[in-house]
Formats: C-alpha cells, sequence, structure tokens
C-alpha cells in the first residue's frame, strides 16, 4: 500500500455529514496564559460517554507504560507583508519551499491588487525597520504559486526570521499576529523548522506536564510533519471520497518505531498528540507493520480506515467539512463525533487552534 493509499470503506460518505454550525464567538482568538489549563473533552470510545477534564489531567488520565507521540515541527514565520516598487501598492505572501532545493529561488503564495508581472519587485519590510528584502517575481509554478528570488543570499529560514511574520489562520484576528505569537503558535518541543501551521494538540504541552508524565511512567516519542496550508482548505466535493487530498512532508524515524514496539509488547497505548502525528505514524505502517519512514504522505484517513499503530488521540476541535473532522469520526465514529461537538458548543469550549482540546480513548 503507498503512503497515499486511502485503505477505507468511507468513500461514499457525502460532505455535509460532516458539517456543523461554528459559532464564530467561540473561536478562541488568543491562547490561555496556561495551556494546560485547556479544557479536555475525554470521548470514552467503549461507553460512548463524554467526560469534562483539563489538559493538566493527562498523567492521571493515560497510564503508566503508556506512549505519547508529539511532532516535533517548528513552525516557519512565512507571513510577508510588503509592497510593489512600481506601484506601491499592499503585496502579501506566504512562504511554501525553496523551489530548487537550495533557497535561491522560493515558491510563495501571494496576493496583491492588480496583475504583477514577472520582473517586478516586492519590498519586504523587516520588523526593527532596516532595509527591505527585495524579492523580484521570476514567474509562475505547477499550480499557480509566484517563484521570487530574493536579494539577499542567506538561508531561507534566517531571511524569515528577519522578515517574517506568524502565519496565524485567517480566523485568528483575521491572521494578523502579535509579538506573543512568536512564541504561543509553537509547540514547546518544536525543533525542525519546516510548518505553514502549527501542529495545535501540541500548543497545550509545558516542560512541566511533559516532567509530570515522565514520572507517571509514561514515555515519549517524536515524528515529524511540516503542516502545509492544505489542512485548512474544505472539502469542495460533493463526496469525500472524491477530495484531493493534500501532501505533506514526515519522518518517523527508527527510534520511534522502536518506542512504539516496546510499548504494544509492554501492554501499553499509542497516543497520538494531534492528527499530524497520527497521520505520520500511520504513514509509517502504510504496508501493515510501523517501519521508519520519510517522504510525502497523502494519506486520507476517512471511516473504515484499519487503524495499525494508534490507540488514542489528542486534538483540538477543527473546521467543519475538513479532511481533519473526517479523521476524528474515523477513529471515534461519525454519530459519537457529532455528540461531541454539540457538547462542546453547548458547554462553551473554546474551538480551533487556540481553543480547547477532545482526548479520544
Amino acid at each position: 500500500m503507498s503512503a497515499g493509499a486511502r485503505a477505507s470503506d468511507g468513500g461514499g460518505d457525502l460532505t455535509s455529514e460532516y458539517d456543523y454550525e461554528l459559532p464564530a464567538d467561540l473561536v478562541a482568538q488568543e491562547p490561555l496564559a496556561d495551556r494546560t489549563a485547556a479544557r479536555l473533552l475525554v470521548v470514552h470510545r467503549a461507553t460512548g460517554m463524554l467526560e469534562h477534564r483539563h489538559v493538566r489531567d493527562l498523567p492521571e488520565i493515560l497510564r503508566p507504560g503508556d506512549l505519547v507521540v508529539v511532532n516535533e515541527t517548528k513552525v516557519v514565520p512565512a507571513r510577508l507583508v510588503g509592497r510593489r516598487a512600481r506601484t506601491g501598492g499592499k503585496w502579501e505572501g506566504l512562504f511554501l519551499r525553496p523551489a530548487d532545493g537550495q533557497g535561491g529561488t522560493w515558491e510563495i503564495l501571494a496576493h496583491t491588487r492588480g496583475r504583477p508581472d514577472a520582473g517586478e519587485r516586492i519590498l519586504v519590510e523587516p520588523a526593527d525597520g532596516g532595509a527591505p528584502l527585495v524579492l523580484t517575481l521570476v514567474g509562475r509554478a505547477a499550480g499557480g504559486a509566484w517563484l521570487v528570488r530574493p536579494n539577499d543570499s542567506a538561508a531561507p529560514f534566517d531571511l524569515l526570521a528577519r522578515f517574517g511574520r506568524v502565519p496565524l489562520p485567517g480566523y485568528i484576528r483575521h491572521g494578523e499576529a502579535v509579538a506573543a505569537d512568536r512564541d504561543r503558535y509553537q509547540t514547546v518541543f518544536a525543533r525542525t523548522a519546516g510548518s505553514a501551521a502549527a501542529p495545535t494538540a501540541g500548543l497545550h504541552f509545558t516542560p512541566d506536564l511533559l516532567a509530570a508524565l515522565a514520572a507517571r511512567g509514561i514515555g515519549r516519542a517524536a515524528v515529524t510533519l511540516h503542516v502545509g496550508l492544505g489542512t485548512f482548505r474544505p472539502i469542495a466535493t460533493e463526496r469525500v471520497a472524491d477530495h484531493p487530498m493534500h501532501s505533506e512532508w514526515c519522518a518517523c524515524p527508527a527510534e520511534t518505531v522502536a518506542a512504539v514496539a516496546t510499548t504494544r509488547a509492554a501492554g501499553g497505548r499509542v497516543v497520538a498528540i494531534g492528527t499530524t502525528s497520527l497521520r505520520t505514524l500511520e504513514t509509517a505502517a502504510r504496508n501493515g507493520v510501523i517501519a521508519p519512514w520519510q517522504g510525502a504522505t497523502d494519506l486520507f484517513v476517512t471511516p473504515g480506515y484499519p487503524f495499525r499503530v494508534v490507540d488514542f488521540l489528542l486534538t483540538n476541535f477543527h473546521l467543519p467539512r475538513t479532511t481533519l473532522l473526517v479523521l476524528v469520526s474515523a477513529l471515534a465514529g461519525r454519530d459519537l463525533i457529532r455528540r461531541a461537538y454539540a457538547e462542546a458548543i453547548h458547554q462553551r469550549y473554546r474551538l480551533l487552534s487556540y481553543g480547547d482540546a477532545m482526548l479520544i480513548e
């Protein structure tokens, strides 16, 4: 089975089955001062019971011998705000990747009034008020993104650290980040730069919570999945199976594979921290048994998917009509997820990226 296989019998599902009314006033606009104070809706699959806890309760909810698997990706300050040198008009871009593998040319999504031409220059001001970064539009990439060439030969992530802004999703302050977001829209275990969005379930963890889990005898392992913009894209097709699933780069190292095997052999459970960790672990088990993996995945987890690695999932609440909502429904069942979301809304949980969490166990 390839990393893109759907391995599912849920192909007949209608996208409308994954819709719900999202109250705008429940979309969290700011993170909590204490990450672990987030509310936690525990979804008990065996009984259908819903339990209200807090993220700080995880050490007592889980058992000694369990293994939590986190995503160590690091969010890149990929949002660029500047102006067109020729017209002075406002320009916004989002760094996607080095187009040539070296960083001399970037692939970006861009938005501006009018129709820019190849050869135009964009001036991006740094936060410290120094000289601007000059981006020259080279041409179009596949899919409509722009290819641009910076006038500075520094590594892309070094330039983004100076000139970029935190790429908050549009439902948080219309995407306008503040200084505090540099830390708060980043997990405490972020290591490898590459994400255009945070793996939001991981935002609830602190060093103290990680220490409490370790003291309880709960193991920790890591994977990496660089979150792309496709994670926010709604399903536009009538049937879920017709949706073109986005691709993201991920890696599951040998030490994580070994940790999973040791945990399973001792009777422990594998707890994915976020849908990105789940997607990486299940990609690594695409041939039936988990093995080290590195590369692109377009695995689409839909109802009927045979989960091979993940037992529990800690996840935030997701937008309607998205592949993430389909994924959690595949794990817990559509009816139970509908009931859980209705309960969370009734109890006024804080929703989406800076919001509260759910533990499917």
